[in-house]
């Protein structure tokens, strides 16, 4: 063979290959197209069977034999209809069909019907299911020996967009079958869950002409044809919005999500001239087209040629008023409905836009936010309630994995606390206190949330409510209270979780259905007061609150925070980790910083009584309007709290309430009534720690050294508020002979406040040694030195004690001393016959005392006094204090470097116990007038 012949063998045997590969391929090709035809006939034979009770027995036959077998469309779609005694002609029914179909689509009717057949009357059982089949007109088989007619439907909502294709003298019968879907699509839903979009390439205005009457119920909105990228733009965030703030917790389509329909369902309709759209436009159309059925967006693409990577329904439309579709296939030759008559589409139109505007006008009252039944929802998943309505429809506000936190902003008057009653009460009404609790902060001088708690006119109380608090603008520290108290809350949750081997609430709560795990949502009221300074609060707040936001969400504890204005709150602003927490945002009319500025000024022209409430971090296409009903006047939410208080579990507690405007009473403290007598190591309560549970501030007094208190500053009544406290809480926790009292006054101001004590003392059953209580100039010079007798008498007592040589039992012994400095002068003078002096024995009287059990509580009047009566230099003798109107470099000598940051605010004090503490507390020392 020659060289020749052998490569042209060898060209042969390539193309045989090749055309053998090609052979195979086509025919794999073949077989999966066959395939995937198979899979989508039985899919449609699933459908009709399980969805609309078809007998299987009708359909099975039709998978036997061949797929391409051009009767399998048509004697499906007629197996539907008979199904289905709905599925009646339009043109028997007469133009008024119309507006009784519109008639029937009146509020109340259920938000997702099953089965939609709108070729005739429709159903509406209120199952989550959704419309699927939408007639086109009937179908006639020709190659029948009888042509059979038979309605022909095509799917549409949430289930494949619509692609017609028209010839040019046949674009009027395509409008007019877009048209009439669209208004048996709108005729049979309640007014506002369809929303309908027109772009025409070819005219600013005309194209479908009948429907321009639901412009004014914000139905339609008709689109400039120049500019198709703003309606792609609009459908795109829409999906981004659903994807984030809807499609959570794993569901693919809001189809899946049960409960009413989250997001309405939107058609875009777009009209072209059969020439394609710019490159750019096609692409964000697939996007749009690839993405939207799930969340709710179907186009109706109309002379336009493009290829979706979706679910399309094509329908071909001839000259002769005949189609062809993809439902009954290419066999199938479709007679359309004919055109809706012209008169009868603008009407039935109006009377649409008329139940529209009816229903935006009939829900609005602060009885609307609430549900038939209270507490049916449960929070597992996060907490969902109105705060207002948008054209009659509840708008929502949501806390839970996706939107962990909320910002509220309005300047004064915008309605800040209305919104805040609202959505509060809406909450409650919904979720029982085994399903939420509540800790509600007020940082404005007033009583917006002291309504919530139980008062002397209304005894009634919120029953989520677990702590209130009100009036606390200059106490700062409660707010870090409350973020510490949140933390150590979310630290608990997450060491549960993580013995259950969980990670989130809710799944800790399928693991432990016996626990108690209600979500939390703290409400911070004009926060900005926690990051108004400069010092050691705002920094632990700063912290506090990144952590908890940070790290709350998974544990159901979610932080809602209101202001005026939080455009200056640097301690807030300067971290984004905190920022980006909170998703939901809330702007009353002129709120600044709120909303994603400058892009989204939606506030600015707000009205009263109206909110802009955005799930996605304050970004415009998150927006939307809602008008919050009054929530504060009288019969609205204080009969809604009066209901709620009624059906309460009885074992629940009342709330804790903090009044920054309120003197605690140390008998009301559970500190105090928790007190007995007996103990070896008395407890001595100062007065009241500004923290949530509204405990005392306490110092045991141990047989130690230092076990003495020192009361620092220049008000009596402050001195006299923790020292009452403290002989009371001793005396509660002593036998009256068990102990003795000695109460000493050496300052005018203070006699008084002495004679209250020593009166309540005595009433108790003790012996009280009272050192001059009486005006020292109206006192003999020589009774003057009392004072410094009782010092000498007790340091012989304790110089007897050490060497052993005192008779009788040591019994604890109170010194309670008002003015310690103003017998300096006394305590310097040297005795005649030891030539020591009162300051030596005093000071003995404090280094060895608490080991004897004799215990110092002394009021000086400054810091400087307090030092004169101290050795040089050693301070530890004095274990504890409280200093009022002291500032914080004064207190260096006795506390941490924190006491530097201590500036003197009325009726509060710094406390610090050197042995027990690392930094000072706030404290309220008690009212003595009502412990007299």
């Amino acid at each position: 063979m020659s060289r020749r012949d052998d490569r042209l063998w060898r060209i042969r045997a390539s193309l045989e290959r090749f055309h053998g590969a090609v052979a195979a391929a086509l025919g794999n090709a073949a077989r999966e197209q066959r395939a995937i035809a198979a899979e989508r006939a039985r899919d449609m034979v699933e459908v009709m069977v399980r969805g609309q009770g078809v007998d299987r027995a009708l359909v099975d036959p039709l998978l036997a034999g061949p797929l391409r077998n051009p009767l399998f469309g048509p004697v499906l779609a007629h197996a539907m209809a008979d199904r289905v005694e709905a599925f009646r002609d339009w043109s028997e029914q007469g133009p008024d069909r119309l507006a009784e179909i519109v008639g029937e689509a009146s509020p109340g009717t259920a938000s997702q019907p099953h089965e939609v057949w709108l070729g005739g009357t429709g159903t509406a059982d209120g199952s989550d299911g959704v419309p699927e089949l939408w007639r086109i007109g009937e179908g006639e088989v020709p190659s029948a020996p009888e042509p059979r007619r038979f309605p022909v439907a095509v799917p549409l909502l949430d289930q494949a967009h619509l692609h017609v294709a028209s010839a040019p003298e046949a674009r009027a019968t395509a409008e007019s079958l877009v048209e009439g879907l669209l208004l048996r699509v709108l005729s049979h839903f309640q007014p506002g869950l369809v929303q309908v979009h027109v772009w025409d390439v070819g005219q600013l205005t005309g194209s479908l002409p009948g429907l321009y009457p639901l412009t004014r119920a914000g139905l339609l909105t008709v689109h400039d044809p120049a500019r198709l990228h703003e309606l792609l733009d609009e459908l795109s965030d829409t999906i981004r919005r659903v994807h984030t703030g809807v499609l959570v917790e794993g569901h693919q389509s809001i189809r899946a999500v049960s409960g009413r329909r989250a997001e309405p369902w939107r058609i875009a309709v777009l009209l072209g001239n059969r020439q394609a759209l710019k490159e750019e436009h096609q692409q964000q159309l697939q996007r749009v087209a690839r993405n939207g059925l799930a969340c709710g967006i179907q186009l109706f693409i109309v002379d336009i040629p493009i290829t979706v990577n979706s679910p399309v329904e094509t329908v071909r439309v001839a000259a002769d008023h005949t189609a062809t579709c993809t439902m009954t296939g290419k066999h199938v030759r479709v007679l359309l409905d004919p055109p809706l008559p012209r008169h009868a589409v603008p009407r039935a139109c109006a009377a649409i836009a008329e139940k529209r505007e009816e229903r935006r006008s009939r829900f609005g009252t602060f009885a609307d936010l609430l549900p038939e039944e209270p507490w049916q929802e449960r929070s597992a998943a996060g907490v969902v309630a109105p705060l207002g309505f948008f054209d009659g429809d509840p708008v929502p506000v949501a806390l839970g994995d996706t939107s962990p936190h909320a910002l509220i902003g309005g300047p004064s008057g915008s309605g800040k606390t209305n919104l805040l009653y609202a959505m509060l009460g809406s909450l409650a009404a919904r979720y029982s206190p085994d399903e939420l609790e509540l800790y509600l902060l007020d940082f404005k001088e007033g009583v917006s949330f002291a309504q919530f708690a139980p008062g002397r006119k209304d005894p009634s109380w919120l029953p989520h409510a677990r702590l209130v608090g009100v009036n606390v603008n200059t106490d700062r520290e409660f707010g870090v209270a409350l973020l510490r108290f949140l933390a150590d809350e979310m630290r608990r949750r997450a060491d549960a979780a993580k013995r259950h081997e969980v990670t989130k609430l809710e799944q800790l709560r399928e693991e432990d259905p016996e626990g108690r795990w209600p979500r939390v949502v703290a409400v911070i009221d004009e926060f900005q007061y926690l990051f108004g300074e400069r010092d050691q609060v705002t920094a632990q707040a700063t912290q506090l609150l990144e952590d908890v936001a940070r790290r709350g969400r998974s544990q159901g504890i979610h932080l809602v925070l209101s202001s005026q204005d939080v455009a200056g709150i640097e301690g807030f602003w300067g971290k984004s980790a905190i920022f980006e927490q909170f998703t939901v945002r809330i702007a009353l009319p002129k709120a600044r910083r709120v909303l994603a500025e400058p892009q989204n000024d939606a506030a600015v022209e707000l009205p009263r009584w109206h909110a802009v409430v955005n799930h996605e971090s304050g970004v415009r296409p998150g927006n939307r309007v809602a008008r919050v009903p009054d929530a504060t006047r009288r019969g609205t939410f204080d009969a809604l709290q009066a209901e709620l208080h009624r059906i309460r579990p009885e074992e629940l507690p009342e709330p804790i309430l903090f009044d920054g405007s309120r003197v605690p009473v140390l008998g009301g403290l559970a500190d105090f009534q928790a007190l007995r007598p007996g103990e070896a190591s008395p407890t001595v309560l100062l007065g009241q720690v500004i923290d949530v549970a509204g405990s005392a501030a306490k110092v045991r007094f141990a047989r130690t050294p230092g076990r003495n208190t020192a009361v620092i500053g220049s008000m009596a009544e402050d001195a006299a508020g923790v020292l009452a406290g403290a002989a009371l809480s001793l005396a509660r926790q002593h036998f009256p002979d068990q102990a003795r009292f000695t109460v000493a006054c050496l300052v005018d101001d203070a006699r008084p406040h002495a004679d209250r004590l020593s009166k309540a003392l005595k009433d108790e059953g003790f012996i009280v040694d009272e050192v001059p209580l009486k005006d020292f100039r109206e006192v003999p010079e020589e009774e003057r030195r009392g004072f410094r007798e009782v010092v000498d008498e007790h340091a012989r007592r304790l110089r007897e004690i050490n060497a052993g040589t005192f008779e009788g039992p040591v019994v604890p012994e109170y010194l309670v001393v008002y003015g310690v400095d103003a017998a300096q002068s006394l305590l310097e003078v040297k005795d005649e016959k030891t030539r020591a002096t009162g300051v030596d024995s005093f000071r003995l009287l404090l280094k060895h005392g608490p080991e004897n059990r004799t215990h110092l509580l002394g009021w000086w009047r400054g810091a400087q006094r307090l030092k004169n009566s101290l050795p040089p230099g050693v301070y530890d003798d004095i274990g504890s204090w409280i200093a009022f109107d002291v500032q914080g470099k004064e207190l260096l000598s006795f506390g941490p470097e924190q006491v530097m940051s201590w500036s003197p605010r009325p009726r509060r004090g710094l406390f610090f116990d050197r042995f027990e503490h690392s930094r000072p507390q706030v404290v309220i020392p008690f009212d003595t007038g009502e412990e007299s």
